[in-house]
């Protein structure tokens, strides 16, 4: 008891500690407040561990200039973004952990130009009367697709339950059994329809939905047919569901709306690289559905919003429930969408230049070239690794298609001393931060959705932290 009562008598004063030059230094840049709090914090720390362990702590934790080191190194993190740039070695293109798709460069533009200063978000110039922030899209939008209509929220997520409260409140809208998903975020069908105040009717088996359980389902009560795309899970095997067209006619006779979310939500067909079938929203719209949902960040390469397109009248619906402000899109997402829509206009300059759509359409032997080239480097950098050109799959990700893969390539990394867990944690707190996938105890360097231009960068952070966790 006396050596821990020695120990606590031990620990410095606060006072004491704000004097070492670790913290003198961040004087001038962060507040006296927050570095005092901080050698608080960490003096309490050490307070507790002495009473529940005193062999956790020796005398030289106790030294002013120690406590100082930590506590500095605790308040320099407020000098970093915490939300800051990674590379994206995993071979996943639409990585929800990294922030789905990156942007056009005409993206970027217009986002720098809005942000910049002011804008016409809610202003019609030629009138000099309130507008609508939906109107900088809708035209392109409507063009696009063909739909008759269109506004923007800030996800997906917003949209369906945007269109299902103001289309189906206090009444039923009937969903295959089958497509009652819950994806990232513990987003759930169900849930959504109960915090819309919409009565959902499952018809159908996990496996097998027939046109008969949809009409055998309808009742006074029925307001909404809904067809929900399963994004993340596939069910295989003795399997049956009916396509939005064939519900079209059952919709209509019974003046109901149908309702689909297509989940991504695609503008081009992307079967031409190598991808599975799934129908494009245009294709959607012309086959009779009245209103669709899908995202932005996803296939359509742009930045996180959730679309809804359909017939003039039910939009407008849409439009003018109070939900539609709670879930508007801000001023620098519409400048980027805006942007990105106007690229589809002209197939090949989309191709050309949103970037998700360039690493579809990347050729597989461009591929090995890269990542020949990068392991040349690397091998040249003579570190203590084991690399190695080995076969591998993208993968496209969140969204409509996530199991659907990529023949590719990958740089395979193995330290020779030390762990795989060591360099990848070592590789994530560089700047930037490099994320690769981890297979069989090595590292994989995917370079599928890496772009040309941050292909240097990758190698001087290879190269770093290989020499120094290896």
């Amino acid at each position: 008891m006396s050596g821990r009562q020695e120990l606590l008598r031990s620990l410095p004063a606060v006072d004491r500690v704000l004097q070492e030059s670790p913290l003198r230094q961040l004087h001038d840049c962060l507040p006296q407040q927050l570095l005092t709090e901080s050698v608080q914090q960490q003096i309490a720390s050490l307070r507790q561990k002495l009473l529940v362990n005193t062999a956790t702590v020796t005398a030289e934790d106790l030294a002013p200039l120690r406590v100082a080191e930590q506590a500095a190194a605790a308040c320099r993190a407020y000098l970093q973004p915490s939300l800051r740039k990674v590379i994206n070695a995993t071979g996943t293109l639409l990585h929800t952990n990294l922030g789905r798709a990156p942007l056009a460069p005409a993206a970027l533009e217009a986002i720098n130009a809005v942000a910049a200063g002011y804008s016409n978000l809610e202003l019609d110039l030629a009138s000099g009367q309130r507008g609508e922030r939906f109107s900088h899209v809708e035209a392109l939008l409507t063009q696009l697709t063909g739909a008759e209509a269109a506004l923007v929220v800030n996800n997906n997520a917003g949209a369906v339950l945007l269109a299902l409260t103001a289309l189906g409140k206090g009444r039923e809208a009937i969903v295959s059994r089958g497509e009652l998903v819950e994806i990232g975020g513990a987003f759930r069908i169900p849930e959504v329809m109960e915090s819309g105040g919409v009565i959902l009717c499952e018809v159908g088996s996990s496996n097998r939905t027939h046109l008969k359980d949809y009409q055998g389902a309808i009742s006074e009560q029925t307001a909404i047919v809904l067809k929900v795309h399963t994004s993340n899970y596939r069910i295989v095997g003795f399997t049956k569901e009916v396509p939005a067209a064939e519900l079209v006619p059952l919709a209509r006779e019974h003046d109901l709306v149908l309702m689909e979310d297509l989940g991504s939500g695609m503008l081009h067909d992307l079967t031409g690289y190598g991808l599975p079938q799934e129908p494009t929203v245009a294709a959607t719209v012309a086959a009779g559905v009245d209103v669709l949902t899908f995202s932005g960040d996803k296939l359509l390469g742009g930045p996180q919003a959730g679309m809804i397109v359909g017939r003039r009248e039910l939009i407008q619906k849409i439009k003018r429930h109070p939900l539609a402000r709670a879930l508007r899109i801000d001023k620098l997402t519409l400048a980027a969408l805006e942007a990105t829509l106007r690229l589809y206009l002209h197939p090949q300059q989309a191709l050309e230049q949103i970037p998700v759509l360039g690493m579809f359409a990347g050729d597989q032997s461009q591929q090995q070239a890269r990542c020949q080239q990068l392991l040349e480097q690397l091998q040249q950098a003579r570190l203590p690794v084991d690399l190695a050109l080995v076969e591998d799959i993208a993968r496209v990700g969140g969204g409509a298609m996530p199991l659907a893969e990529l023949p590719d390539w990958a740089v395979e990394i193995a330290p020779r001393s030390g762990s795989v867990a060591n360099l990848t944690a070592r590789l994530r707190a560089a700047t930037p931060a490099v994320v690769g996938r981890v297979q069989n105890d090595r590292l994989l360097i995917n370079l599928r959705a890496v772009a040309e231009a941050e292909q240097d960068t990758l190698l001087q952070v290879l190269v770093s932290v290989c020499r120094d966790a290896c």
